[in-house]
């Protein structure tokens, strides 16, 4: 209770300062404290707009007016996963597998530009390096193979070979070149690029063969 003197303040105030005392009165800490938030107001609105759902639904049972109430939660949450849920599944899925023991995270496409602009400035064995790590991703891309920071190029191959045995021996040595360029200091060449070119190539036209996916699917 707040005392004030009775000489400082009228006790019959006019219409102004009536008003004004309102006014302080109401800017009070307590009371701008019990004002609702924007949750409290969304919260409000949801209440509303569902007690309306069964306006008129009086003279149903109370077992079916519950079963009414949760069959709308039940939407409501697969509503939630639909728009909130699926999305961020979604964007862990985006995220790349890194390649090797430098971290690589790019993309196929960039790896594809990346290694014909390393062969358009005659760089053999950048050129070389990315091509490979670009027959790398686009096998990751299509979950044939998975990888992991200490996959070798070799180890790679290896594993890729079960789903595409015509091509095993050119991944093997597309694996052989890549160790030579980066590991070995190996200059590399135009034909030895154009080769993992063309088996690039070639493998991102080809299924899997038949007898491994019908293993991965019986594993699964």
């Amino acid at each position: 209770m707040v005392l004030t003197s009775l000489g400082a303040t009228p006790l019959d105030p006019d219409a102004p300062e009536a008003r004004r005392w309102l006014l302080d009165e109401l800017s009070k800490t307590e009371y701008l404290n019990a004002e609702p938030n924007a949750f409290d107001l969304a919260m409000e609105a949801i209440r509303d707009w569902i007690a309306s759902l069964f306006e008129g639904a009086g003279g149903l049972p109370a077992p079916i007016l519950t079963l009414l109430a949760v069959l709308l939660v039940i939407v409501l949450v697969v509503v939630g996963l639909l728009v909130f849920g699926v999305p961020r599944l979604r964007r862990r899925r985006r995220t790349l597998a890194p390649l090797f023991d430098d971290h690589d995270r790019r993309d196929l496409a960039t790896l594809r530009r990346s290694a014909l602009a390393a062969a358009a400035a005659g760089d053999w064995p950048l050129a070389i390096e990315e091509r490979f790590r670009a027959i790398v991703r686009g096998i990751v891309e299509r979950d044939l193979v998975r990888v992991h920071p200490g996959t070798t190029a070799r180890g790679f191959t290896d594993a890729a070979a079960l789903p595409f045995p015509e091509h095993a021996a050119a991944l093997h040595a597309a694996a052989a070149e890549f160790d030579g360029v980066r590991y070995l200091g190996r200059d590399g060449s135009q034909g030895a690029y154009e080769r993992l070119t063309a088996l690039e190539r070639d493998l991102s036209a080809s299924a899997p063969a038949d007898e491994w996916a019908e293993a991965e699917e019986a594993s699964r």
